[in-house]
């Protein structure tokens, strides 16, 4: 096991939120546990692309896989993960579109 210094959690924790999959995963799995044949249906992916996916974030440490009988469940890896998405959502971004075309008063 290893200790990540405060910039390599961020640094994972924003490789995960870049991939609007991943994205999807995180913000499913902050309501809840899910087996991955309810995650790639909820989120309409197949189950090899939600597979691979859930690797990065088991490699990311964000999420854990808990066997169920014969199944596998998995969950965010700390609770306060889900209060730290809750609060990225309630964030409110303001994008300045900037256009790079060549035309002079260019509607964009």
């Amino acid at each position: 096991m290893q200790t990540l210094s405060t910039t390599d959690v961020l640094a994972r924790f924003g490789k995960a939120l870049a991939d609007p999959t991943r994205s999807s995963i995180l913000l499913r799995l902050k309501d809840g546990p899910a087996f991955p044949a309810d995650l790639a249906e909820s989120i309409g992916v197949s189950r090899q692309i939600l597979s691979n996916h859930l690797a990065c974030l088991r490699d990311c440490g964000l999420v854990v896989a808990e066997p169920v009988g014969r199944r596998v469940r998995y969950e965010l890896s700390d609770a306060r993960l889900a209060h730290a998405l809750g609060d990225l959502l309630q964030v409110i971004l303001t994008v300045e579109r900037i256009c790079t075309c060549p035309i002079e008063d260019c509607a964009v």
